[in-house]
Parts: C-alpha cells; sequence; structure tokens
C-alpha cells in the first residue's frame, strides 16, 4: 500500500513538473557595439563564440531577448533615432551606453539636464529621451541600466587603422569614470538598477589584455608590453603586427570590446540583477 501511495505521489509531482512552463518574457538590448556583436559574431575575427546576451538567457527558459545594439552609437544617436528604431513593447528594456559618447567628445551635463528633459546635447539629456522612451511603449516594464566598461587601448581586430587610447586618459577634458557616474546617478534618482560594470574590480583595465605586442623602440624587436607600460609605446598600423594575438586576449580581445570571459562576467552580473523580477 505504501509503495502504491508513493508510486502515485511520484506520479502526481512528475505531471506537475511537466505541466509547468516558465512566463514568457521579452528582453530589449540597446547598447552599442558591445550589444551588437552578440549576433555577429563573425566581426569579432571569431574570438568570441558567445555574448552577454545569450548567456544571460540561459539562465532564464522563458525570456527571449531583442537584440538593439548598434556600432559606434552614443546615447545620443539612440535619443536621436529613438522614434524610428523600432523599439517593441516589452517586459524588460537594460540601456548599456557611454563608451562611445566619452570617445566622441560629447558633453555630460549635469543631472539637472536629466530632470528637465533639456534635450540631446547632453548625456544626461540624451538618457531622458531614451528613458521616457521606453516608459511610453511599456509604463511597468522593468528598466536597467548598465555603465561601460573601462577599456584599454582599442585596436579593431579587422581594420588596425581604426584605433583609439584607453579610459586611463581624459577625451575632451572628460572621463569615461565620470559618464558611468552620471549613468548611476540617474539609475538612483529613477530607483531602477545600474549594473556597474566601470567599478568592478574583475573588470579592472589590467586584466583587459594580458599584453600588447609593440616594436621596441630602440631595437625594433616585437616585445609583450603590459599595462601600463605598453600605453607609452606607439604602435603604427601601417607598418607594425596587429598588436593582440590570440595568446594576448584578456577580458577583452582588442582592448574594449570583451572576450568569451569578459561577456560571463557581464552576463553574470546582469542576472544578479533579473533575478528579482524575472520568472
Amino acid at each position: 500500500m505504501k509503495q502504491t501511495r508513493l508510486l502515485a505521489l511520484l506520479t502526481a509531482v512528475f505531471f506537475l513538473l511537466s505541466a509547468y512552463k516558465p512566463k514568457e518574457q521579452t528582453w530589449v538590448a540597446i547598447g552599442d557595439s558591445i550589444t551588437y556583436l552578440n549576433d555577429h559574431l563573425g566581426e569579432t575575427g571569431n574570438r568570441v563564440t558567445k555574448g552577454y546576451l545569450s548567456r544571460v538567457i540561459e539562465q532564464f527558459p522563458g525570456l527571449h531577448y531583442i537584440n538593439k545594439g548598434y556600432n559606434g552609437w552614443t546615447s545620443g544617436g539612440i535619443a536621436k533615432n529613438i522614434d524610428s528604431l523600432r523599439i517593441s513593447s516589452a517586459d524588460l528594456y537594460t540601456v548599456f551606453l557611454g563608451t562611445n559618447d566619452w570617445w566622441q567628445g560629447r558633453p555630460i551635463g549635469h543631472i539637472d539636464d536629466y530632470k528637465a528633459g533639456n534635450g540631446n546635447s547632453t548625456v544626461y539629456g540624451s538618457f531622458r529621451i531614451i528613458i521616457n522612451k521606453l516608459r511610453s511603449l511599456n509604463p511597468v516594464a522593468k528598466i536597467v541600466l548598465i555603465t561601460p566598461m573601462q577599456r584599454n587601448d582599442f585596436v579593431y581586430v579587422n581594420d588596425p587603422r581604426n584605433n583609439a587610447f584607453g579610459s586611463y586618459r581624459e577625451k575632451n577634458g572628460q572621463t569615461l569614470e565620470t559618464i558611468a557616474n552620471a549613468i548611476d546617478s540617474i539609475g538612483s534618482y529613477e530607483q531602477i538598477p545600474v549594473v556597474d560594470l566601470y567599478h568592478n574590480h574583475r573588470l579592472a583595465i589590467k586584466k583587459l589584455v594580458k599584453f600588447k605586442r609593440l616594436k621596441d623602440t630602440a631595437t625594433g624587436k616585437y616585445t609583450n608590453y603590459t599595462y601600463p607600460e605598453s600605453t607609452k609605446i606607439p604602435f603604427n598600423p601601417a607598418t607594425d603586427d596587429y598588436p593582440y594575438p590570440k595568446e594576448a586576449i584578456g577580458l577583452t580581445y582588442d582592448g574594449l570590446h570583451p572576450s568569451d570571459r569578459g561577456n560571463e562576467i557581464i552576463a553574470g552580473e546582469v542576472v544578479k540583477v533579473f533575478k528579482s523580477f524575472v520568472n
């Protein structure tokens, strides 16, 4: 009799588990190239096998993402084109921008530009436009902001002429950290979660690449320079070999864009926040 009851109980549990389906939810990920590359891995020189979006949804069976990442775009570019980007109503939005705002020297502005909605001339004003749009699409959607991560010297794997110095220097009198802090202050004002990648010690600038292979200025021999010494050695894209061979890959594969390990860390931080409201 006991065995019959146990069997009946196990059968009931089995059918309950079989009938359970996680709630279907949609996540729209707004961002720049770091988001875009999730679905364009060939553009990484096949150095990345899985982006952060794909890694996040592995943890939530009912969650589906829509990739709204745009190469090289700033928050200003997103805000300017927000009505033509075909952003759909969703349960969840992430906004992962800022690194291109810094590199392009866009004024950060002040939190009052955000509060007053002072237009698209500053980073604060751009984020106001973006968040207003998302709330108009779904007033009850969850919004998560993601700050830019630190960046070492970037050299594009498919065209070394496309390169940029890292966030250890100011651009147009501004640091990348100031933009990260601005995004954090918007989150505090709006009481919405912020995934702060910039101040995450696991993504420290010295961990982004293992070395940069450059010509010794005295001997002309290629030498593996680690950060920060690597920032003092010139690189000539017209004559020098690509400075980040595969063995130099750290948390990025080119000084800026996350490697598999970098994407894993980013995804882990996003998952921590999503767990509080994704079923």
